[in-house]
């Protein structure tokens, strides 16, 4: 917990506590701070390009199954229901190749 000071020097005896703990009391300019720079990009046309053909082969995949179990015999409602699920699942799977990604890389760093 930090201590409000009201004077310069900062003691236990002149200063009450706030409540408040180490960085809850800067005040921000932004909603957000930026994030420091890498010196090096890990993303590359021919990395992009697998990740697209990926996500749109699961996406394919996965609708494909889904239109098998959407409960109903009307088929913009099968093909509403499957297209909508397999996005959901598709963004998951996305967010999992990303982080497969970024877990190999720092493997393979913490080797060398």
């Amino acid at each position: 917990m930090t201590l409000h000071c009201p004077s310069r020097q900062i003691t236990q005896a002149n200063c009450a506590p706030t409540g408040k703990f180490h960085g809850q009391n800067r005040r921000s300019w932004s909603l957000f701070e930026p994030m420091a720079q890498s010196e090096q990009k890990f993303t590359s046309p021919t990395s992009l390009l697998v990740d697209a053909i990926l996500v749109i082969g699961f996406f394919v995949y996965m609708y494909g199954v889904l239109t098998k179990h959407v409960p109903s015999n009307d088929p913009k409602m099968v093909m509403l229901w499957a297209a909508l699920t397999s996005a959901c699942m598709t963004g998951v799977f996305w967010l999992a190749v990303q982080m497969f990604r970024v877990v190999f890389r720092a493997q393979r760093a913490a080797k060398k």
